[in-house]
């Protein structure tokens, strides 16, 4: 302390006890901020920005104990309880294939932490997503799930789509409303006059020269025009197909209308990422050029239709063939009730795809942490010296959990906590909490499931969390700030 105070005097030094309990007292309101998150009855939080925008979420807990003893005999239980706790983990876990009945479980228990019961029929959206995006010896790749969200007085109503849905319409009046049987183009082609890149100019002497030059310039973009109408009636020749164009860039009004008079829909000025998953949800290619457009560079859907909602309008693309790119599409009544449904889809695809890689899930409702805290009781007893104190600290840091769930479901936490206990003690199988009884019951029976590779690096991490915290035994706080001063 002495050497930072003869660099810096108005440096700020915490020593030993005094950084411990800075650290200890950080964690421990961290824990009681996020405890109440805990299960399907659990409260959500309202957070409120420097802007005054408001969001209402629920989020992971960290697990931090600690005891009157020296830091480094309970670091040393820890690490010891931590080897433990990942071989238990190991014994606990259930391989299964992963079917669509299992997924939905891992879903509907990762939904229910985050909404209300009633939207549990997301659930069948999100496993369906998930294994329509899911390709043989590929890694899942959850950006291939837009979530579209549409302002509506029902909140129940989420859908997927299989394929896309655009946050825009058609830009002219006689252009069709609906068209079953599409031919999709997906281009990044100016169908309008632009100003030039670098600055030129065009000069003429006459009413006759400026006729001519306009005239030209015209001749340019119907040609492009002309090129895309050609592909369309070689297509779509004798037969009632559609055929849709969705520019990226601008369509003017000439040109909107000569579409228009031969049944194309076009959507202009296409956001670039809904530019990047027509391809991917209806096959073709993105074409920079209308030179050699040819069959291969279109798409194909089912049904592509025109959805208005107040003045906003939503073109939908669905039925296609085998997408790699799918939509789900929430509605809500207000913005916060959006944002909360698209945290939980977005928690509930994660659970589906860990699921999927790992091949195995845990049994939730408390049971997991209920188990490797009994083994962790009967570890203990070898462990020589004052460390299995740190083991013993580790197995109440992880009844929390249980406890926490009773509580938050109105229950009495020690009661229930007693019988959730020798209820896995008399049947030796992972024993969880029923949240609408406070009975003990078996979480495998009941359905509940949790990622394993995500209990797998909670309880690792809460290890080294927890002993980094205790092993710190001074704070410095120095900065160029303070010398200025």
């Amino acid at each position: 302390m002495a050497a930072i105070k003869a660099i810096n005097s108005k440096a700020e030094v915490a020593r030993a006890q005094a950084a411990l309990a800075v650290n200890i007292c950080a964690a421990r309101g961290l824990q009681d901020a996020l405890r109440t998150n805990l299960g399907p009855k659990g409260t959500l939080k309202l957070l409120v920005s420097g802007a005054g925008d408001i969001k209402l979420t629920k989020d992971g807990n960290v697990l931090l104990h600690e005891m009157g003893l020296h830091p480094r005999i309970i670091a040393e239980g820890f690490e010891a309880a931590k080897i433990k706790v990942l071989e238990v983990l190991e014994e606990v876990k259930i391989n299964k294939e992963m079917k669509r009945e299992i997924l939905l479980d891992v879903a509907k228990t990762s939904l229910q932490t985050k909404v209300h019961a009633e939207l549990a029929d997301m659930t069948a959206a999100v496993v369906d997503s998930v294994l329509a995006i899911k390709r043989p010896g590929y890694p899942i790749d959850l950006f291939m799930v837009e979530i579209v969200e549409m302002k509506h007085k029902s909140e129940t109503d989420t859908k997927l789509i299989r394929g896309l849905v655009l946050d825009h319409g058609a830009r002219h009046p006689d252009m069709k409303k609906r068209v079953e049987d599409v031919f999709i183009l997906s281009c990044n082609v100016s169908l309008e006059c632009e100003k030039t890149e670098v600055s030129s100019g065009f000069f003429y002497n006459t009413a006759e020269e400026r006729e001519k030059l306009a005239k030209a310039e015209r001749k340019f973009i119907e040609d492009r025009v002309q090129k895309i109408i050609d592909l369309k009636d070689k297509v779509c020749a004798q037969s009632s197909k559609g055929f849709v164009v969705i520019n990226q860039k601008g369509i003017d009004p000439f040109s909107l209308d000569t579409l228009a008079k031969h049944g194309i829909v076009a959507l202009r000025r296409a956001k670039r990422r809904n530019m990047e998953r027509p391809s991917l949800a209806c096959g073709g290619m993105a074409v920079n050029s209308p030179e050699g457009l040819s069959i291969d560079c279109l798409g194909y859907a089912g049904l592509v239709h025109e959805c208005s909602l107040g003045e906003e309008k939503f073109t939908f693309i669905e039925d296609c063939v085998n997408p790699r790119s799918v939509t789900l599409l929430v509605k809500g009544p207000n913005k916060h009730t959006l944002t909360q449904i698209k945290d939980a889809l977005r928690d509930g695809l994660r659970a589906i795809k860990n699921a999927i890689e790992d091949g195995c899930v845990v049994p939730g409702a408390g049971a997991v942490e209920v188990a490797i805290a009994e083994a962790l009781v009967n570890y203990k007893h070898g462990i020589k010296g004052r460390a299995h104190l740190g083991v013993q600290a580790f197995a109440d840091a992880l009844l929390i959990i249980p406890k926490v769930l009773a509580q938050s479901s109105g229950y009495d936490l020690q009661e229930t906590h007693v019988k959730v206990q020798a209820e896995h003690s008399e049947s030796k199988q992972p024993v969880g909490i029923d949240l609408n009884t406070g009975e003990p019951m078996l979480a495998a029976d009941a359905g509940i499931w949790d990622n394993y590779c995500v209990k797998k690096q909670l309880l690792h991490s809460c290890a080294v969390i927890a002993t980094n915290i205790l092993l710190v035994d001074e704070i410095m706080q120095a900065g160029l700030s303070s010398l200025r001063g």
